[in-house]
């Protein structure tokens, strides 16, 4: 079990508010794709505390519990103690190494008291694991705005584990699913897109006409989204819709534990690491091993973008060009997982661009 039971005897007449309980760490690395450090829940929600070399930080008042913790595991105290409401917890980042102190102090209690009762967790950022032991612990595990979105879409994705007993076909079953369910929104805007892309010219035209006459371009331009029946808008508008559970996911599969050591296939043997294609006799600077997925997902990128509508802007299509290559090199260090999920994407938008281009008006 990672759940100890802790109890501390206090004797003399300070009491239980004479004992302090200290977390350390041996060194957090700061990272911008997933919080590491001190956290703590309260009745009024969860803190993550963010701290500089030198900086020390308090808190008093109602405690859930108290922690250290990274990227997939959490060491963590669990106050206990009936008649304890409020706790004292100081924080100190002691130097640029990430070193962190956290002391567990009891504030005063409403009756005398000689025994200090805490439970530990000592284990990983596991959804089923945390919410066994209770205490609100599942809380450890947030996937910041998108949260609301993420943890249902990490159940399901375990959901489906059970079916495939293999994360990266999971992830293909799950990325297959999603395009299914914004099939018809997707399809839309592509084809709304597609329309505004067609009567471009037209528009132009007219902006040339009445560039000093705003009322009777207004009135023109109205003419022709009627006479299309497209709105310029529309585009636009399915995409949003899908932010939340793109960045839902995108954030699931780059922290759930998950992935960590989850073979896929081939030489993927590690959806939570970087995909690297060992080739014998042959060191690739920086990276070491070939990112064979990587680059697939790069040129599926390119494909997708010779296939969507394209800008009559020279300086944003110029820079559009850019973007394949910009995002092939970002995802180098990426978890394998979830560049399969970016990967099986592309491919699936490729299909859709594919047939709206052939098959629609």
């Amino acid at each position: 079990s990672y759940w100890i039971d802790l109890r501390i005897q206090v004797a003399g007449s300070g009491g239980v508010e004479s004992v302090s309980i200290a977390l350390s760490n041996s060194r957090i690395v700061d990272s911008s794709r997933a919080f590491q450090g001190v956290s703590y829940l309260t009745p009024e929600g969860m803190n993550d505390v963010k701290m500089k070399p030198g900086e020390e930080k308090s808190y008093l008042g109602p405690l859930t519990w108290l922690s250290i913790g990274d990227k997939y595991f959490i060491t963590a105290l669990v106050p206990l103690t009936q008649g304890i409401e409020e706790w004292k917890v100081t924080m100190t980042r002691i130097n640029d190494q990430g070193l962190e102190d956290v002391w567990l102090t009891p504030g005063e209690t409403k009756r005398p008291s000689n025994e200090l009762r805490l439970g530990l967790y000592f284990g990983p950022k596991e959804i089923d694991s945390l919410k066994a032991v209770d205490h609100e612990l599942a809380e450890a595990i947030n996937f910041g705005w998108f949260d609301i979105v993420a943890r249902p879409l990490l159940y399901f994705l375990k959901f489906l584990y059970r079916f495939t007993h293999n994360y990266g076909v999971a992830i293909i079953v799950l990325t297959v699913l999603i395009k299914i369910a914004f099939w018809p929104l997707a399809h839309k805007g592509a084809k709304a897109m597609k329309t505004m892309q067609k009567i471009q010219p037209r528009l132009q035209k007219l902006k040339e006409k009445y560039g000093d006459d705003k009322e009777r371009l207004n009135k023109e331009l109205l003419q022709i989204y009627k006479t299309y029946k497209v709105n310029p808008m529309s585009g636009c508008l399915p995409m949003l819709l899908q932010i939340p559970v793109f960045f839902a996911l995108y954030k699931v599969l780059l922290q759930a534990i998950e992935l960590r050591h989850a073979p896929f296939m081939l030489w993927i043997n590690d959806l939570s690491a970087p995909d690297r294609l060992m080739i014998p006799g042959v060191d690739i600077p920086m990276v070491h091993g070939l990112p064979v997925l990587t680059i697939l997902m790069g040129i599926s990128m390119w494909g997708q973008q010779k296939l969507s509508p394209a800008s009559l802007d020279p300086t944003q299509a110029q820079m559009m060009q850019f973007l394949p290559l910009v995002f092939t090199f970002m995802f180098i260090t990426f978890p394998s997982g979830l560049v399969l999920y970016w990967l099986v994407n592309n491919v699936l938008s490729i299909v859709q661009q594919y047939y709206i281009n052939e098959y629609t008006d």
